[in-house]
């Protein structure tokens, strides 16, 4: 019975601190010691902007349009397709764009990462390499306020901010999403994110580093930064615009997915090194991202044990364990009324996240590969 009790305390005293006191600790830090990052706004530094691209025949034309009108000085800009083996017609419709500057780099079919690594080493002359998705617009001046605070030698690594767009529907990514922005930045003031996003990204040329593809560089690269001494900040003013899908079923296969990759880099990403990090950061890395990964683990842990001490200690674990019950009825009443109710909904949606993790985590056993496929809710 003991060690029950520990296991529930300890996974409640996590989850507690992973959702509610770590968001208030890094907030009343962020306010009382902020060390932001020294934008510079006339920093132009020659940038190549690298767009991934895999079977994007749909939306790659006026991702190019869209990229060509940036409010940066043409001459310092290169604009480079990475395609991942496109099988329809994105590498033609790239070509046709050869006129007007746009390069292609065509990779065997590898993931992601690998495609981007196949156009950065082409790239000898820039300085900063920037990073986006083929289905995301930038606004206008988006690339001038991504590189703004790469004039701070100390800053090595800068996200922007993605804003979804549709947010109807069952899905309810975007109040999540609002609230990870949220956190990002309370983080970004204190030390440096601990997650980026793959539509609005950069990193400065000699500081890009070839990983595991399957990593990825929205979790690989601010910690990889920080590890070599840099500051890797968010730029909220840096506004990519992407669709939102709509669907909480598709949500939810996208986050399985998406967590797979998550759990191979806690594994095999040698992220959480102390040392390395340093406190504060280290601080930020378990909180945020492995207290947040093992959420699935440790719900499974509450839930099981509050069951067994509910009813032989009653207490706190009945307690617990009806609340449990409550969650679970506000989710079977979010998908008969099919999510429509929004305060039902985002209890459903929590679950199915939470749950991700856990299916992501065996998938992590049967093998997570590289390759990506579209997620066509989000064209």
């Amino acid at each position: 019975m003991i060690v029950l009790k520990i296991i529930f305390w300890v996974s409640l005293v996590a989850l507690a601190w992973a959702h509610v006191v770590y968001p208030l600790f890094i907030a009343a830090l962020a306010r009382l010691r902020p060390r932001p990052a020294h934008a510079d706004a006339a920093f132009r530094p020659r940038v190549a902007l690298v767009i991934a691209a895999y079977n994007e025949d749909d939306v790659i034309a006026d991702k190019l349009e869209n990229a060509l009108a940036l409010d940066y000085p043409r001459e310092l800009v290169r604009i480079v397709v990475a395609s991942d083996a496109s099988s329809d017609a994105t590498d033609d419709i790239v070509r046709g764009y050869a006129e007007r500057g746009v390069e292609l780099v065509r990779a065997p079919r590898g993931g992601k990462v690998n495609a981007q690594n196949h156009a950065v080493r082409t790239l000898g002359d820039v300085d900063v390499v920037a990073f986006s998705d083929a289905n995301c617009q930038w606004s206008p001046d988006a690339l001038r306020e991504l590189v703004a605070p790469l004039a701070d030698p100390r800053v090595a690594y800068v996200c922007g901010r993605l804003q979804l767009r549709s947010p109807e529907g069952t899905n309810q990514e975007g109040a999540y999403w609002r609230y990870e922005i949220w956190l990002r930045a309370r983080e970004s003031l204190v030390k440096s994110v601990t997650g980026g996003n793959g539509s609005i990204y950069a990193v400065r040329r000699e500081r890009y580093e070839e990983v595991d593809p399957r990593f990825g560089h929205d979790l690989s690269f601010p910690y990889l930064m920080v590890k070599r001494g840099y500051r890797a900040v968010y730029a909220p003013r840096a506004v990519a615009l992407e669709k939102m899908t709509t669907d909480l079923s598709d949500e939810f296969r996208r986050k399985v997915r998406m967590f797979g990759h998550c759990w191979v880099l806690v594994l095999h990403g040698r992220m959480f090194g102390l040392r390395a990090l340093g406190p504060l950061y280290w601080v930020e890395m378990i909180s945020h991202r492995l207290l947040r990964y093992a959420s699935g683990l440790l719900h499974l842990a509450l839930l099981a044990t509050s069951l067994v001490l509910a009813f032989s200690a009653g207490g706190v674990y009945a307690v617990l364990l009806a609340l449990h019950v409550v969650f679970g009825l506000c989710v079977l009443a979010s998908i008969a009324l099919r999510g429509r109710v929004r305060l039902l909904a985002l209890p459903h949606y929590y679950l199915l996240v939470t749950l991700a993790t856990l299916l992501a985590l065996g998938d992590v056993f049967r093998g997570v590969p590289a390759v990506w496929e579209r997620a066509e809710g989000t064209r």
